[in-house]
């Protein structure tokens, strides 16, 4: 039975997108044990995972140590004796992972200076869809096994987790016959925040013309928080709002995606994980956060726009501002794809004005 070693460390997105290599693996390979490498803090995402055999979270404290992160990286790699290393972060740090493990006979990763020598497979780093990259990383095992690409990912919460956080959504006022919108209004990185005279002007037609829409407005952190507070204010504190739902965890945040029917907001982990779950989304993409690249599977569900849809030559261009750019997308642009959208994935369960 051959093991397989998914390495992808760092942020939800990046490790949502990833098990997509898990999940082809699985279904090309159906007796491979497959391990999937990530941060402690992203890690329970993936319980409950038919594609995941294992997961293998690293802490911040581990990682933070060199003594202690090669230790346990070495008695992960003597302990697993694994037949295949995907690397899909491939850095310096990374490095250790096949090194501790160099008669593995397949050794994946990207093409960069320093991995010429550990990886006996890798892999051009400069692919634009990032999910077209990833499963770039599974064609080096055509050699020994038959690999049917699977570029599609998803997450699983269990009956019980979607029951309770549905109990817990009815208990703070949410009308669950009516259809949710999870809106992601802020985000980790200030210039990943649309303007929020934008995301207000939006989120106001949405409340004028979808009378039963119930808004979730998704936030971490005290920064986010006061941005969405800000907006709530803004708006008129419209009871159709729902600033009192929380995560508590990105588990929880899996189970409201698995009970709302509807994503809008500014491009992120939460993005990725609402598509998981089939959730139809659209997506406002900053400057330099390419919608080919990390919009994958984009198709009338899965929609999203960046300047680079408006403008390709300004959103190229070295010289033009940031800003700028990030101009170009207008709430006028916004409003007319994501009202087609909403009328078609929400019609039936609204009163539309």
């Amino acid at each position: 039975m051959p093991k397989a070693l998914v390495i992808r460390f760092r942020r939800v997105g990046d490790a949502v997108l990833t098990s997509s290599i898990c999940t082809t693996l699985k279904q090309s390979i159906p007796d491979c044990e497959v391990h999937y490498v990530l941060n402690e803090n992203i890690a329970p995402l993936f319980e409950n995972h038919p594609d995941i055999d294992r997961v293998i979270s690293f802490s911040d404290k581990e990682t933070h140590s060199l003594f202690r992160y090669l230790k346990k990286i070495r008695h992960i790699m003597q302990e697993g004796q694994y037949d295949i290393i995907i690397d899909a972060r491939s850095t310096i740090n990374t490095l250790f992972f096949p090194l501790f493990s160099l008669r593995t006979k397949y050794r994946i990763g990207l093409k960069k200076s320093y991995t010429r020598f550990i990886y006996n497979h890798r892999v051009d780093k400069h692919e634009p869809k990032m999910v077209r990259q990833l499963m770039m990383m599974t064609n080096p095992l055509n050699g020994d096994y038959k690999i049917t690409e699977n570029s599609l990912f998803r997450l699983y919460c269990t009956e019980k987790e979607i029951q309770a956080y549905k109990d817990y959504m009815i208990s703070k006022g949410i009308n669950i016959s009516r259809p949710v919108i999870v809106c992601a209004v802020a985000a980790r990185l200030d210039h990943k925040i649309w303007p929020l005279e934008n995301m207000k002007e939006i989120l106001s037609n949405i409340l004028q013309k979808y009378k039963d829409v119930q808004l979730v407005f998704n936030f971490a952190g005290d920064k986010e928080k006061k941005i969405a507070y800000q907006l709530y204010e803004d708006l008129g504190r419209d009871p159709r709002i729902f600033i009192n739902i929380e995560a508590n965890s990105l588990r929880q945040l899996a189970a409201a995606f698995a009970n709302s029917q509807f994503f809008f907001g500014n491009e992120g982990g939460p993005r990725h994980i609402s598509q998981a779950f089939e959730i139809p989304s659209y997506a406002i993409f900053p400057p330099s956060i390419g919608v080919e690249r990390w919009l994958p599977n984009m198709e009338e569900r899965f929609k999203g726009i960046g300047p680079e849809i408006i403008d390709p030559g300004v959103a190229e261009s070295e010289e033009i501002p940031f800003r700028e750019k990030f101009n170009l997308i207008t709430p006028q642009r916004v409003w007319t794809e994501l009202d087609k959208m909403l009328e078609k994935y929400l019609q039936n369960r609204v009163q539309i004005q």
